[in-house]
């Protein structure tokens, strides 16, 4: 087994609107301060990551409406903190998550978000902000993961 196999395959979504900003989800019943980040999650057993990623952004925000400008060349790599393997979801035995992250433009209206538009809802609230804010929002423990994706994405920021 690879160190790469004890980690749960993702996908992770940076949706860009037309004026260069990205969408920020508000973690549902999750307190801050660092409770919003980009729609992300697991990729279903032989699924194309691709279509994961528009998967998992219809799931978690309803939208559809988008173009495909980027995607990270490798896995970025994040570890569970030690509290979240407590959790009675036991992540399957894994330790972390690898991810794909996909760069969209949003081409919709902004009427077509619709934080329920599945059964698990995912995000409480959201809001256009740059790119650069990304790291100082997320969970301490994904910060290395979100440099890694603002890096990556920066050049099609405002």
């Amino acid at each position: 087994m690879s160190d790469l196999d004890a980690y749960r395959p993702n996908v992770g979504v940076v949706l860009f609107n037309r004026e260069g900003l990205v969408w920020y989800g508000q973690r549902h019943a999750t307190p801050g301060p660092h409770n919003w980040q980009f729609p992300q999650g697991g990729v279903d057993a032989g699924e194309d990551l691709e279509a994961a990623a528009r998967r998992e952004l219809h799931e978690e925000t309803g939208v559809t409406s988008i173009e495909l400008l980027a995607r990270t060349d490798d896995w970025i790599l994040y570890d569970f903190p030690p509290e979240a393997m407590n959790n009675a979801k036991a992540w399957r035995g894994f330790k972390g998550q690898k991810q794909q992250w996909f760069a969209f433009r949003f081409t919709g209206d902004e009427c077509e978000i619709d934080l329920a538009a599945d059964d698990e809802v995912e995000f409480d609230a959201w809001r256009w902000g740059p790119l650069s804010d990304a790291c100082d929002l997320i969970v301490p423990f994904k910060r290395p993961a979100y440099e890694q994706v603002v890096a990556a994405f920066s050049h099609l920021a405002a």
